[in-house]
């Protein structure tokens, strides 16, 4: 599938860099223990661009012992402290943002231009976010509730968190996972894909340079199967925060419910896209070949399912296949490159049987296979659109992730909104109108947690992002992911100083 090679240290010299190892625990690089190795490969060429040891249950505890033994210090510092670190934080990171962009799009596939213009950027604002949320991490005002008695509400940070990122968005995932965390005064252990470590240890380095205590951001690159699973069920670990497939977040769901831990999870999207008769329809078009191709369509939020009325549908269906048709698929790194590879071989392979498949009962409009020529050595498939599938087939039902985009047509608007619903998924979806009230009335009736009107895939560091039914439960990003990372306590102080109580009647003595 892939060939050992050198053309990496043009782009990111990832076996110099993580010469010392790619587990990072109280504050240094180690490596893994657990008697195995992992290469991470470049999906645009095939080649080997690092090869490391991979963690064992070892390293896992010691990760855990290292976050555990800087909890105290970590939560007891003020706010202030923690956002004072947090500011230092970011500006480590933009320092260093063409490196975070580099290894990005060498471990992923993903353009230059999307990692230096969408993941580090976006990442760099989430920590500045959280570097000013990390003060107002507030309770209820006090009152006296009861008439005798004032109580009051604490915010306290849960411990040492357990947290397990995916492969599509390593360096987002990573900040996702670990801002709000520690902004809350918990310490951490992220396990990130074990293809794409690079940028996640890249951040707890930066971390560490901007001032941030040891053992406060630990990394462990492993297997789900065995430094995921000991870590989710690590009797130290208070807390696991997942994202990832709906399937695998059942397994972490029973793994965390052994030692009743506090548990987030962010899982599988099939996001539609509803399209008036009454919409813009280039604003449309352009807006499903951005919101389908973005991270070449490796996106839990992608549009992956066009509903469009029908006095439109023939003409979206002919201009989003031409405009599809201008994307330039290429190597990362050139200029001028739209979109890269998937993230690996058989992540194109899973993709490529999906659309194969679909053959049989829809038409492919445009793409539906893998280039040749230069780019055949590399995990790429083109830009693809499927038309006139049914509701209930699996292109319309499963989530493919990949470059793909199904379109069906719609005659009612109660039938495009159930249409809409009809899936196990609830992450995000769209709805195009210029009707103020059609698309209001999409945004209160599509069961998702995040409904776009007239744009498909924006995210801002200020608003919450999780979702609905099989798309899991608990927020990241926003004030509101303080909700996961904290213990909310009741506090009640006596303000009487009578030492027998009217109410201790109820339990002894007369009036």
């Amino acid at each position: 599938m892939h060939n050992p090679g050198n053309a990496t240290p043009d782009r990111f010299p990832a076996q110099d860099r993580f010469a010392d190892g790619a587990q990072y625990i109280a504050g240094r690089l180690r490596k893994g223990t657990s008697g195995r190795t992992h290469t991470v490969v470049d999906p645009a060429t095939g080649e080997d661009v690092l090869t490391y040891e991979l963690a064992g249950p070892d390293d896992v505890d010691a990760a855990v012992a290292a976050a555990r033994a800087a909890f105290p210090g970590w939560a007891g510092a003020t706010p202030g402290e923690r956002s004072d670190a947090l500011h230092r934080f970011a500006a480590v990171l933009a320092d260093r943002a063409e490196d975070f962009a580099r290894a990005e799009s060498l471990q992923c596939g993903k353009p230059l231009k999307l990692t230096r213009e969408f993941d580090v950027p976006g990442s760099i604002d989430n920590t500045t976010f959280f570097a000013g949320a990390a003060r107002h991490l507030q309770g209820q005002s006090a009152g006296e509730y009861s008439g005798d008695h004032t109580s009051y509400v604490r915010r306290e940070p849960i411990g040492v968190v357990g947290s397990i990122a995916p492969w599509n968005y390593p360096l987002q995932m990573a900040a996702w996972k670990i801002l709000p965390a520690i902004a809350a005064g918990n310490t951490i252990v992220l396990k990130p894909a074990e293809i794409t470590p690079l940028t996640s240890l890249m951040f707890a380095e930066a971390a560490t340079a901007a001032g941030i205590p040891d053992g406060v951001i630990n990394i462990i690159s492993g297997t789900g199967r065995e430094a995921g699973e000991h870590l989710v069920g690590h009797p130290d670990v208070a807390m696991t925060s997942f994202t990832g497939s709906t399937a695998v977040g059942k397994r972490v769901a029973e793994v965390a419910t052994a030692t009743v831990k506090r548990l987030h999870l962010e899982l599988g999207g099939k996001a539609p896209f509803l399209v008036f008769d009454d919409a813009d329809l280039d604003a449309a078009v352009h807006g499903a070949v951005a919101g389908a191709l973005i991270n070449t369509g490796q996106d839990c939020t992608a549009a992956t399912r066009a509903y469009v009325q029908r006095p439109l549908y023939e003409a979206f269906v002919e201009k989003t296949a031409a405009l599809m048709d201008t994307v330039r698929v290429g190597d990362p790194f050139a200029p001028g490159t739209d979109l890269g590879p998937l993230v690996s071989h058989v992540q194109r392979d899973r993709v490529a049987g999906f659309v194969d498949r679909a053959r049989s009962y829809a038409r492919v409009v445009a793409g539906g296979e893998a280039p040749r020529g230069d780019l055949k050595d590399g995990a790429f498939y083109r830009p693809t659109l499927i038309a006139d599938a049914a509701q209930d087939s699996e292109a319309v039902q499963a989530e493919i992730f990949g470059p793909v985009l199904v379109v069906l047509p719609f005659d009612t608007d109660d039938e495009g909104i159930r249409l809409a619903n009809d899936t196990p998924y609830g992450l995000a979806a769209s709805a195009w109108s210029r009707d103020v009230y059609r698309a209001n009335r999409a945004t209160r009736e599509i069961k998702a947690g995040c409904v776009w009107v007239n744009d498909h895939i924006p995210i801002i560091s200020e608003m919450p992002h999780g979702g609905y039914k099989a798309s899991g439960y608990g927020k990241d990003m926003s004030a509101y992911s303080f909700e996961e990372y904290t213990q909310v306590k009741h506090v009640m102080f006596d303000n009487t100083a009578v030492a027998a109580k009217d109410w201790h009647r109820t339990v002894f003595g007369d009036r």
